[in-house]
């Protein structure tokens, strides 16, 4: 019974981790039609806040444990990091690149987690095949946006530096959540995250002054009540727990998946650009992707 519960664990872990891949390669399009009406740090902190307020609320109706207030600073940080600049920074990214593009420039998340890990107690090898990969990928993401560095819009390249901030924060918080206590409920860390994650996004969105572009219609709040139920409390939520039960070399693959889903959403609901040069890019990345991970 007892080497039973490990792989039962693992099996739950690869269900979660199934359940990100699919989800989150949704949440792009979701975020740019929230994007339609409303300004895009209060849309993150009203989603992220909804999200962890409801489900702290469901926690404790029922009498599942709360972390102490000792481990309340770990989990402000890596609110801030992954929800604020993680999603925060994709979020703002959408207002002048494609959800397709996003998601396909979020794909890099690897790369960043497999430099980040070089700082860590007990780093991954970076052999040579990963090397290779790392330089292969690099050239793809180089086509994915060539057109946008040799004739940039306004804001498009600003953009694409945002998500490459996201993934940093990502990166950083994703390797530090794996350093904390094992016996930690997961989906109260989750829920304290959120709203550490939240309330800085809309302190965020009041420094900037967008309430008055707040608007809101049906389509909008559809966007968001989805994005707060299913992207952020079941997507997070099972994030977390793959990340608790897998290596990180393996959840990260989830970035792999999310632009797949992501451009074909774009392309079919709001005819979002779509070219061979995406295409190939994306092929170049992925092979890039899946070296680095290699062991």
């Amino acid at each position: 019974m007892a080497a039973s519960a490990p792989r039962l664990s693992q099996g739950w872990a690869y269900a979660a981790w199934i359940l990100v891949c699919v989800v989150w390669g949704t949440t792009y399009l979701a975020i740019r039609i929230a994007l339609e009406t409303m300004p895009p740090m209060l849309m993150a902190g009203i989603r992220w806040l909804a999200a962890g307020a409801a489900l702290l609320a469901f926690l404790l109706i029922k009498g599942r444990p709360i972390p102490p207030s000792q481990a309340w600073p770990g989990l402000a940080l890596l609110g801030v990091l992954m929800t604020g600049f993680g999603n925060g920074g994709v979020v703002w990214a959408e207002q002048t690149i494609s959800s397709g593009l996003a998601a396909l420039l979020v794909a890099a998340i690897p790369f960043w987690m497999v430099g980040i890990d070089r700082f860590a107690v007990h780093p991954e090898p970076l052999r040579p095949l990963r090397i290779a990969g790392l330089v292969i990928g690099f050239f793809g993401v180089l086509l994915l946006v060539w057109p946008e560095l040799e004739h940039p819009q306004q804001g498009s390249l600003l953009g694409i530096a945002a998500t490459q901030l996201a993934c940093v924060g990502w990166s950083i918080g994703s390797i530090y959540s794996r350093q904390r206590r094992k016996d930690e409920d997961v989906l109260s860390a989750a829920a304290l995250q959120m709203l550490f994650g939240g309330v800085v996004l809309l302190a965020v969105g009041l420094f900037f002054r967008e309430w008055p572009a707040l608007h809101v219609n049906s389509r909008t709040l559809t966007a968001v009540v989805y994005l707060a139920a299913i992207g952020s409390i079941a997507g997070y939520s099972a994030y977390l727990y793959a990340l608790r039960h897998l290596p990180v070399s393996t959840v990260s693959l989830y970035a792999y998946v999310n632009p797949i889903i992501a451009v074909a959403l774009g392309t079919a609901l709001l005819d979002e650009p779509f070219s061979p040069r995406i295409a190939l890019a994306g092929g170049i990345v992925l092979v890039g992707m899946v070296l680095v991970r290699r062991n």
